[in-house]
């Protein structure tokens, strides 16, 4: 019973240890003032798109590039429709950009259809593009996305990733608990990051590289379940910073269910894992040689509900030990008491974004103040997902079927239509 105890202890300090610091993240957007971008130089993007039977969405984000206050003359998007099975490549060539089509069920993932429209485009643009976006065919960009991006990659970051926000926020509380979830990771990890000159992270979608980056890296070598992290530490450790432009907005669709956002959740646990196979060594020596940076993505591509997992069932050992000595229902309450911290912990950590992020959000203030109440059930929903990621079972990437801004809820589908 006592070497429980101690073992939760021990495990509620190296949490601490670990992820205390991002407490004074969350003070730091109120006590530095960002330093103003110097004037933006023109530059040549490439736009990549890997889409896989987005049929339903693939034009829109297209018009959301055709509508940017950018110079047009300098953006050439490009669509890999990768595997699909429905009218994606027609529906992007109607829509104006220049499409190429994969069909390969081996090398199947994000990273594999990046390599190969990399590839193509290396082929038939000889002269490149100064930097190259990747984006996601569901998202929306605000009209100027692209030159907000442009003042930071202008600024000297060759890699720039920007403010993700949600196209479906009030979809459910599933989709409420993702954006949440990016929402902070945009206003209380990357934006703190970039004002103390460390390094962002990629998440996901929305992001800029030059084609330097391009080169050193020779195309796109990135092939885990989370190549957006695996991208990450690899600059990371490299040397290199990854800027951040906080009025580039991009909007995401999120997934609405449950069971949806359980098996894109488990993938992404389980390629954290796998980034901390490949890379933690690294990362950790870079961390002990003084670099807060390979720290700061140790922590990130760890997941810290692994943390929470560990105090659950030293907890559950704690309740079943005193049970067998007779404390009744007093053995249940260091288990209780970790349940309500982490609850509570989860809470404040919705309430800070959701009040701070309130006039980004397009949504009555009653459907906030309910997400900011059914937050903490989400997070929680990491402690099964973490489980699982942690099985011996395979584990692939699978699309996930989006939708038409049209079938957003009323407040955001008028955000959209006046973008």
């Amino acid at each position: 019973m006592e070497i429980l105890q101690n073992l939760s202890l021990i495990l509620a300090l190296l949490f601490a240890a670990c992820c205390g610091y991002q407490l004074i993240y969350v003070l730091l957007p109120f006590l530095i003032r960002r330093c103003p971008q110097r004037r933006a130089e023109p530059h040549s993007f490439a736009v990549l798109i890997c889409a896989r039977n987005e049929e339903a969405v693939i034009g829109e984000l297209i018009d959301s590039l055709h509508g940017q206050t950018y110079d047009q003359r300098l953006l050439q998007i490009f669509v890999m429709a990768d595997n699909c099975t429905d009218g994606t490549a027609p529906a992007a060539r109607a829509a104006g950009a220049a499409v190429y089509e994969r069909f390969d069920r081996v090398h199947v993932g994000k990273g594999y259809a990046l390599e190969a429209l990399l590839e193509r485009i290396a082929a038939d643009y000889s002269n490149g593009f100064d930097g190259y976006f990747v984006f996601d065919a569901d998202n929306l960009l605000a009209p100027d996305y692209i030159e907000r991006m442009n003042e930071v990659f202008s600024g000297g970051h060759e890699i720039v990733t920007g403010y993700r926000s949600s196209k479906n926020f009030g979809g459910s509380w599933v989709s409420a608990g993702h954006s949440l979830w990016f929402l902070r990771e945009s206003a209380f990890l990357n934006h703190p990051r970039s004002l103390i000159g460390s390094s962002c992270a990629i998440s996901g979608t929305g992001f800029l590289f030059s084609r330097r980056v391009l080169d050193e890296q020779g195309g796109w070598p990135f092939h885990l379940l989370t190549e957006d992290l695996q991208f990450t530490a690899h600059h990371v450790l490299s040397g290199r910073r990854v800027g951040y432009a906080p009025d580039a907005i991009l909007y995401d669709e999120q997934p609405t269910t449950l069971t949806q956002s359980m098996r894109q959740r488990i993938r992404w646990a389980r390629g954290s894992l796998q980034v901390i196979r490949r890379y933690g060594r690294r990362l950790a020596l870079g961390a002990a040689g003084g670099s807060f940076s390979c720290f700061d993505m140790l922590m990130a591509a760890f997941p810290a509900v692994v943390f929470n997992l560990a105090s659950i069932l030293c907890n559950a050992a704690l309740t079943v030990a005193g049970l067998f000595e007779g404390l009744g229902i007093r053995a249940f309450v260091p288990a209780l008491t970790s349940l309500g911290m982490m609850t509570g912990g989860f809470f404040l950590m919705g309430a800070v974004t959701m009040l701070s992020e309130w006039k980004r959000i397009d949504l009555p203030a009653a459907k906030k103040l309910l997400y900011m109440l059914t937050f903490p059930l989400f997070m929680l929903t990491y402690v099964p997902v973490s489980l699982v990621s942690l099985l011996p079972c395979r584990i692939e990437w699978k699309p996930i079927i989006h939708h038409s801004v049209r079938n957003c809820n009323p407040p955001c589908a008028k955000r959209q239509n006046a973008l």
